[in-house]
């Protein structure tokens, strides 16, 4: 087994569970422009979807504009750290790993949001780096991310993995041509693939790239 220096852990559905704040977001954002209120699995299981047009998804618009950004903003802003909680399991893995590996964060939220709840759920000493959207010119799934963190860390790709809870990181990895573990405890029901179902097995496969 390929020894890695460096684990790259996406944040939403993988280190923290931030559906709430998501789904109250999303539909804050629905209800200024006269649109209904989603369900939250809808809501969860889309935002992962790389195949789709988030913003015609959403709000029924081509792309997102001024309005629904500054809405989105608004409201992620004042309660971003409001109803999120990290996964079992988690701070026990960050605290076991971060003695044999450089640990790091890449996350489609904005990357003050992403300092904001790592500080507020006090994993953020753990973490040698936090990339986020506002980062990089393209978020996950291209991977664009995964190149800025390689090269800020000056680590190669080959030792390197990525751990998140959808195929928008899986494409990333693959894209960055680095390894990638898909988990299930996210945002994401991944039927029928080959994932990681606990924290406890996830604990138990890095440390064998030690």
């Amino acid at each position: 087994m390929e020894k890695k220096e460096l684990i790259i852990f996406d944040m939403d559905g993988t280190l923290i569970d931030s559906g709430n704040v998501i789904t109250n977001t999303i539909n804050f954002v629905r209800s200024h422009l006269t649109l209904e209120a989603l369900e939250k699995d809808l809501i969860l299981e889309q935002i992962n979807n790389p195949d789709i047009n988030s913003a015609e998804f959403f709000y029924g618009t081509s792309q997102f504009t001024d309005e629904q950004t500054a809405l989105f903003t608004q409201y992620y802003d004042e309660h971003c750290i409001s109803d999120i909680i990290l996964y079992d399991g988690i701070k026990e893995i960050l605290e076991s790993l971060e003695s044999h590996f450089i640990l790091s964060v890449a996350t489609n939220a904005s990357r003050d949001f992403a300092v904001k709840m790592i500080e507020h759920l006090n994993i953020h000493n753990h973490f040698d780096l936090v990339v986020g959207a506002t980062c990089v010119s393209n978020p996950k799934p291209h991977p664009d991310m995964i190149h800025k963190t390689l090269n800020d860390l000056n680590i190669v790709n080959k030792k390197a993995i990525l751990i998140g809870d959808s195929h928008k990181d899986q494409r990333a990895a693959k894209a960055a041509n680095i390894d990638s573990i898909l988990v299930n405890w996210g945002f994401t029901n991944h039927k029928q693939e080959k994932v990681v179902t606990d924290t406890s097995e996830l604990h138990e496969i890095l440390l064998q790239f030690k």
